[in-house]
């Protein structure tokens, strides 16, 4: 069953046409990739899957809902989650409590009783605290349960925001480059990681330019240049592709995709 199926999908910023005609599907439990040269529109599709950008044309299906346009909010209750680029971490919170921030997406008490803190919203937290602790044990960040989000290196920072977004509990998680910036060693931990949310059930579409890692861990591999789609398939197939090769990954990399 299709857990996302894109058609058609275009968005203009002007002049500029960043993401043009593309269309992709997406299995349930997959790990799928997007690569591509700078600029050829990964993130811009990106924001236009989790509702950042509204498209200009073209649909997003989202387990057989149409959720173009939709809002980041409405589609987290939808079960649809994502990592940055860029971290975006609150650094004047604790590194606990930024992944409870992710599980307040499931609270169901009102304004009210929040503010009486009334027993039911004390049990509320207590489980939201309970399974931080257990998520971020899970992404290797025990050691860290009670410091402070500034005072974690980058590599864990990394992780910490997997560990906030999976706090959604999500069925489809989206992951912007989490392994830019990271040592041999880190990502090989994001790598393990990767592969074990995909385990759990939940599909992964992947933004990152750490070939090794994406041909390594990729089931299936989107390649878009200049905004529009330029091959599709396994880590073999797109490695062995002519135009992948002249575009973006370099003649030494036909015979690492045979080996991955």
């Amino acid at each position: 069953m299709s857990a996302l199926v894109v058609t058609g999908l275009s968005k203009n910023f002007g002049g500029l046409r960043a993401v043009s005609d593309l269309s992709f599907t997406v299995e349930e439990g997959q790990i799928f990739s997007i690569i591509g040269p700078n600029g050829a529109g990964k993130t811009t599709v990106f924001n236009l899957i989790t509702g950042i950008y509204r498209p200009d044309d073209g649909r997003v299906w989202l387990h057989g809902g149409d959720i173009a346009g939709k809002p980041p909010s409405a589609l987290a209750a939808q079960g649809l989650t994502r990592t940055f680029q860029n971290l975006q971490i609150f650094f004047n919170m604790t590194a606990l409590e930024n992944v409870m921030v992710g599980a307040d997406r499931t609270a169901e008490s009102g304004f009210a009783s929040a503010m009486l803190r009334l027993p039911a919203v004390r049990r509320r937290d207590a489980r939201a605290c309970e399974q931080a602790i257990g998520l971020m044990q899970r992404v290797g960040l025990a050691a860290y349960l009670a410091a402070d989000a500034a005072s974690l290196p980058y590599g864990a920072l990394k992780r910490l925001e997997i560990a906030r977004a999976l706090a959604t509990r999500p069925k489809l998680l989206l992951l912007d480059e989490p392994a830019a910036g990271l040592n041999r060693s880190e990502t090989k931990e994001i790598d393990a990681l990767i592969r074990s949310i995909a385990e759990d059930g939940v599909t992964v579409i992947l933004v990152e330019h750490d070939m090794r890692l994406v041909m390594g861990i990729s089931d299936r591999i989107l390649v878009l240049d200049r905004g529009a789609r330029l091959a599709e398939g396994s880590a073999q197939e797109v490695g062995r592709n002519p135009d992948v090769v002249r575009a973006y990954l370099g003649t030494g990399f036909a015979g690492s995709a045979d080996a991955a």
